[in-house]
C-alpha cells in the first residue's frame, strides 16, 4: 500500500480558501472581516475537537497590493517574488485574526520535493502530528518563492489534495467563488442544476467540469477542483465543494447541512500519489 494513502482520521479536516475569495473584487486588497470570521470558523472547529488544516492561497495576490501592481504577474519569477513579499504578510493577517479567539496557528510551506523525497515528507507528517497535538492549526501554502517548476497547484486545489492524503483528513473542503458542480454553466443555462453528490468521478463528469458540454464552469477553476477530488476520493478522503462568499456554511456543514457538491471516497489501493505528483506536477 502507497506510504501516503493510510486509513483516515475520522476527525481531521482540510479547508482549503482561494485567493479570490479573501480579496475585495473591487480593490484587490485584504477582506478582513472575511478572513477573520475564517479564523472564528477554524477556530470553532479546532474546539470542536477537530484536528484542522488551512491551505491558503493569497501570497501573490497580497504581493501584488503591497506594490499597488494593478496587472497579474506575467513571468514565474515576478510569481516568486511577490510571494516572497506578500507570504509574510498573509501569515501576519492570518495570525492577528486567529489571535483574537486565541488560537495559534503554524506555517507550513510545501514544493514538489517535500511530496517525493522521503525524509522531507516524513518530516512534514511529523510536523503535521506534532502541531495537531498542540492544537495547533497548520497553515499551509505551496512555496512559490523557490519552486522552479511554476506553480502548478491549480491556485492550490491540488496541493489541498495532497495535502489531505498526507495528513489522512477524512474530509476536504474547497472554497472558492463556485459553489459547486452544475451540469451546464448557470450564468447561461436556466436549466443548469447543481450536483449535490458525486459517487464516481467519470467521463460525464469530467466534460462538465472542462466545459465540454457546453459549460464554461470550467473557466472559473473547476477542472482543478476535479483533479483534486480525483486525487481525494482515491485515497479514501471525501471532499465538498461550497462557496466561499459566506464562510458560515462552515460550521453548518458539520452541523449536518448539506451544501455544494459532495464527492463520495473511493479508496483506491493501486492508485500511487507519488508517482502522480511526479507525473503531473513539473
Amino acid at each position: 500500500m502507497n506510504e501516503l494513502i493510510r486509513p483516515v482520521m475520522e476527525s481531521r479536516v482540510v479547508i482549503k480558501i482561494g485567493s479570490n475569495s479573501l480579496m475585495h473584487p473591487e480593490t484587490g486588497k485584504p477582506d478582513y472581516i472575511k478572513i477573520e470570521r475564517l479564523a472564528m470558523e477554524l477556530t470553532d472547529l479546532r474546539n470542536r475537537g477537530l484536528d484542522v488544516c488551512l491551505v491558503s492561497s493569497g501570497a501573490i495576490a497580497i504581493g501584488r497590493q503591497m506594490l499597488m501592481r494593478t496587472e497579474k504577474p506575467k513571468t514565474l519569477s515576478e510569481k516568486q517574488a511577490l510571494a516572497s513579499i506578500g507570504q509574510s504578510r498573509l501569515m501576519m493577517i492570518y495570525q492577528e485574526a486567529f489571535s483574537r479567539f486565541n488560537q495559534t496557528i503554524g506555517q507550513i510551506l510545501m514544493t514538489k520535493n517535500t511530496l517525493l523525497n522521503e525524509e522531507s515528507r516524513m518530516n512534514a507528517q511529523n510536523a503535521f502530528s506534532e502541531l495537531f497535538s498542540m492544537g495547533v492549526i497548520p497553515v499551509v501554502n505551496a512555496n512559490d518563492t523557490i519552486s522552479t517548476y511554476d506553480i502548478q497547484f491549480g491556485d492550490n486545489d491540488t496541493l489541498s489534495a495532497i495535502v489531505a492524503s498526507l495528513i489522512s483528513a477524512h474530509r476536504l473542503i474547497l472554497m472558492s467563488d463556485i459553489d459547486g458542480l452544475y451540469t451546464g454553466d448557470p450564468r447561461r443555462d436556466k436549466d443548469a442544476s447543481l450536483i449535490s453528490r458525486v459517487d464516481d468521478i467519470n467521463d460525464e463528469i469530467v466534460k462538465m467540469a472542462s466545459g465540454e458540454t457546453g459549460s464554461s464552469v470550467g473557466t472559473g477553476g473547476m477542472e482543478t477542483k476535479i483533479i483534486a477530488a480525483k486525487i481525494a476520493t482515491r485515497c479514501g478522503t471525501s471532499m465538498l465543494i461550497v462557496s466561499a462568499q459566506d464562510v458560515s456554511v462552515l460550521h453548518e456543514i458539520f452541523d449536518g447541512k448539506k451544501i455544494g457538491t459532495f464527492f463520495a471516497p473511493r479508496y483506491d489501493e493501486t492508485f500511487d500519489i507519488q508517482k502522480y505528483i511526479e507525473s503531473t506536477i513539473r
